[in-house]
């Protein structure tokens, strides 16, 4: 007779997980990232602050946990959106507009822990050890959006480029953050305007006497990356 009970019990350990992570995001929206403490997500949740410290480290780790299923959930919505999209400008609005369009609703408190993203020794640094699967899962969709496109892309620019595709992304959210405009419209039309700028820039590259350049760029990228 079997007595393995491990798997109802990693079904409901899931649904407590998730029991918690909506109910902080819930608390963030309503009263702000840095009133809401863990105490008070706990007992929204109806669960002890041990248990909740049990699932989430932190409220960093809160957050951490929301944009890894915002990455997934990202890539679920702009995929059907890219299909038979050739041209790499549009596939570029595509991917990021889209991505902003899933963040509106966190619009309110995004400051809040954008601002403890901007602290090295966090969690939330888009450059962290604890970011390293979700900035990884995300360069790697920027690698798809560039396969998929007609564009031509030069060899030696070929395999960083959708890191620095990441990093422009990364600087659209940073304008996002600090956006005001009604319904962000002018997040909006940077992505519009910025997404051939980008492509164009991409296909200066390819001209004679720019190789070194290029080298010299990648060589200082390479370089500056964080290890």
């Amino acid at each position: 007779m079997s007595t393995d009970v491990s798997q109802p019990r990693s079904v409901k350990g899931e649904q407590t997980r998730e029991l918690i992570l909506t109910t902080a995001l819930r608390l963030f929206r309503e009263n702000g990232y840095d009133a809401t403490t863990m105490r008070v997500i706990a007992r929204e949740a109806g669960v002890s602050v041990g248990n909740a410290y049990y699932y989430f480290a932190s409220k960093e780790h809160l957050i951490q946990a929301f944009y890894d299923s915002l990455i997934r959930q990202h890539r679920e919505v702009a995929l059907p959106r890219l299909a038979g999209v050739r041209d790499l400008a549009t596939r570029l609005r595509i991917t990021i507009a889209t991505h902003i369009e899933l963040m509106q609703p966190y619009h309110a408190f995004a400051g809040g822990f954008f601002k403890t993203a901007a602290d090295p020794t966090s969690p939330l640094s888009p450059f962290s050890t604890e970011s390293t699967p979700a900035r990884e899962e995300e360069v790697a969709f920027f690698a798809e959006v560039v396969s998929g496109s007609d564009a031509r892309i030069p060899k030696q620019l070929l395999d960083d480029l959708p890191e620095l595709l990441w990093l422009y992304h990364m600087g659209v959210i940073l304008y996002w953050v600090h956006d005001t405009s009604e319904d962000l419209a002018r997040t909006y039309e940077l992505i519009d305007r910025t997404a051939p700028l980008v492509v164009k820039l991409i296909g200066l590259t390819r001209l004679p006497g720019t190789k070194g350049v290029l080298e010299d760029v990648l060589d200082l990228i390479h370089t500056l990356r964080p290890r």
